[in-house]
């Protein structure tokens, strides 16, 4: 299965383009599903159609579904939530503060990642497109893998192993509900592979493709960037940037000359900005983008005869490289428009972890790296390219 993720600022038209790209898989035969994972649901009102938060066969081919958080949860943590408010009440916390508190964090957003991982085990369908969230929400969805395996990790495992002592004693004072069973555990431990399975999904580009939305604006075009270098920074591939709401070459009108000069001035600054990655376009249309001939202009006007499943660019992620044969290596991240007044990198002997602005990345190394100290790191080929080598006199582990 084809997964392909639309995301931008907010307002570029991420919403036609994902209903536009699904009717046009759905078309040429591929049995595709177009969810929206943005609170703001307009999927339906772009399909003309009513959506629920379960998928609904619209048109042959196509399915679509405007994921609901709520539901999502109640389906997938509704369990461990349970023996978690009772914990919590039986300290005598309210019923419904208690439900607040005991939701994971990010979990709200993370319920769009375990849809993605359901369609995928399922198989059920050739191509799945994500209207996503505008960049900043979508940004912290995709981080949600790597941010709360330390939720797991330190504060879950402590919980268990406090339970584990405790269940006994609750047991004789016939409290035995407020203490989670093994069982719930398990489902939390489910919910964080599956977590781990979406996160491995969405990186590799030979299955998902991250698609950038943008309009013809200064404003818009800077904000894509900064969405580019994190997507680079989570090791998410990015294989086009489609160009939105162009004003056509027959509008002549010399009211408009102005703003269609600055458009052909910012369509030039995203060549350049992006380099090596395809530009797609698609113009601004006179009337709403809404109903199945309106979405067949769109993609029309997008793809041409292209088939929008296809992958339109090889992405790369991360990489180590051997350099010499002093057992010196490169781990190569791509940053693309990263200041590197904004980078920070730290590192403990297994892992490097780098903060770009408000975002941070932790890459497990491989054993050859762990008793390796780094170099330096520098900037060059729009990556930062950090350099291990090995102290003298030290002797690595076998």
């Amino acid at each position: 299965m084809r997964v392909i993720v639309h995301t931008g600022k907010g307002g570029v038209g991420k919403t036609s383009i994902s209903a536009a790209t699904a009717l046009r898989c759905a078309e040429l035969g591929l049995k595709t599903i177009v969810i929206s994972t943005d609170t703001a649901h307009s999927l339906g009102d772009s399909l003309e159609k009513k959506l629920g938060p379960e998928p609904s066969e619209i048109y042959p081919n196509l399915w679509a579904q405007e994921v609901d958080a709520r539901y999502s949860m109640d389906k997938y943590w509704g369990k461990v939530q349970k023996y978690m408010v009772a914990l919590f009440s039986k300290r005598g916390i309210d019923d419904i503060v208690a439900e607040e508190v005991t939701i994971l964090p990010g979990l709200e957003e993370g319920a769009h990642l375990l849809w993605i991982n359901h369609y995928f085990e399922k198989n059920e369908y050739d191509v799945l497109i994500v209207d996503a969230a505008p960049t900043a929400e979508t940004l912290r969805l995709l981080s949600l893998p790597d941010v709360t395996r330390w939720w797991f990790e330190r504060i879950l495992t402590i919980t268990q192993g406090v339970s584990r002592v405790i269940r006994p004693i609750t047991k004789l004072m016939r409290r035995e509900d407020a203490i989670p069973e093994e069982d719930a555990w398990e489902q939390v431990r489910k919910l964080f592979d599956t977590l781990d399975n979406v996160r491995d999904l969405l990186a590799n580009p030979e299955i998902s493709s991250m698609r950038l939305v943008v309009n013809p604006e200064k404003m818009v075009i800077k904000e894509t960037q900064r969405t580019y270098t994190y997507l680079n920074l989570y090791g998410y591939a990015t294989d086009a940037i489609l160009v939105n709401r162009l004003l056509p070459d027959d509008v002549t009108d010399p009211y408009f000359q102005e703003w269609k000069d600055r458009q052909k001035r910012n369509l030039e600054f995203v060549g350049e900005a992006f380099g090596m990655l395809p530009m797609l376009t698609a113009p601004m249309f006179g009337d709403e983008v809404g109903g199945l001939d309106a979405l067949r202009r769109l993609a029309d006007a997008l793809y041409g005869d292209r088939n929008p499943a296809e992958r339109l660019f090889d992405g790369v992620t991360h990489k180590i490289e051997s350099i010499g044969e002093d057992g010196e290596y490169i781990l190569r991240v791509p940053l693309g428009f990263a200041d590197k007044e904004e980078v920070d990198l730290y590192r403990s002997r297994d892992e490097i972890t780098l903060r770009v602005g408000p975002y941070r990345r932790n890459i497990v190394l491989p054993y050859t790296l762990h008793d390796l100290e780094i170099a330096d790191a520098k900037f060059a080929d729009s990556a930062l390219n950090i350099r291990f080598y090995k102290p003298k006199g030290s002797k690595q582990n076998a």
